[in-house]
């Protein structure tokens, strides 16, 4: 399994980081996929990927949450000095656009987003989208991109079979699924009617979203394994299957070989 989205450089995980990362190959993670929060946290996260070669893996970007103000553009910029050949990441993530706290900064996280969707272009990288409460504004962003090459992930799908059909109108990008799926409440169930399995890639979130029956604890890697037998008990395929086809997804998606 890979765990396409994990925030394994934050505080939460200060103290056990060996452990946690002990029980996610326990279970079968070989690859940890990292996004960047933004500019204050790409070192910690850089410092996880020395400790963790070729096991965890980071992306650039700056998260429409940290967006505080108009000059936030300035510091978005300074982040893509970062992109340099040779450079470590596998993806512009995690980017994208969140109204359900504040919408003060609507347009200034549309502007962002957007800058960092010419990084992904610039560079063939694919982009990590994070979006609540405002997909009619990240699709106003998206539209004029849709019949380019850019290609990515609308991570931590919670949306409804309607929205689930218009993100698969973007034929290059995938779906993450996390946790929220085991959630007893959830309508994620009803939403994937609709979406093929050959369009999922597995996360986490961690340290957040916990799945079944973790939930209210921090979230890790290795609980990723909860969100594959979710998926194989409404898909009806055994969990290898789930394990396969997402791996399958994500290392071409992410253009990494086995």
């Amino acid at each position: 399994m890979i765990d396409t989205h994990s925030h394994i450089f934050s505080e939460e995980f200060r103290d056990d980081l060996p452990e946690v990362i002990g029980r996610a190959r326990e279970i079968g993670v070989t690859h940890i996929f990292m996004p960047n929060i933004d500019d204050t946290s790409v070192q910690a996260m850089l410092d996880v990927c020395r400790q963790y070669p070729g096991y965890c893996f980071p992306m650039l970007g700056f998260h429409p949450t940290s967006v505080e103000g108009a000059d936030d553009i300035y510091k978005v910029r300074e982040l893509k000095k970062y992109l340099v050949p040779g450079h470590p990441y596998i993806a512009i993530g995690e980017v994208g656009m969140d109204l359900y706290w504040d919408k003060t900064w609507l347009k200034e996280q549309q502007q962002i987003l957007d800058e960092q969707i010419q990084w992904a272009l610039e560079w063939n990288l694919p982009l990590v989208i994070h979006c609540r409460e405002a997909f009619p504004e990240l699709f106003q962003v998206l539209q004029p991109y849709k019949d380019t090459s850019l290609r990515g992930v609308f991570h931590s799908f919670t949306g409804t079979s309607d929205e689930a059909a218009k993100l698969l109108e973007y034929e290059h990008f995938l779906i993450g699924i996390n946790g929220v799926v085991t959630f007893k409440k959830s309508t994620l169930p009803e939403a994937l009617a609709g979406v093929p399995l050959g369009k999922l890639v597995l996360e986490t979130d961690a340290p957040y979203l916990a799945p079944v029956p973790f939930r209210g604890k921090r979230n890790e890697p290795s609980f990723v394994k909860q969100v594959a037998l979710k998926l194989a008990e409404l898909y009806g395929v055994e969990i290898g299957e789930v394990e396969r086809k997402t791996v399958e997804n994500a290392l071409k998606l992410f253009n990494f070989r086995e």
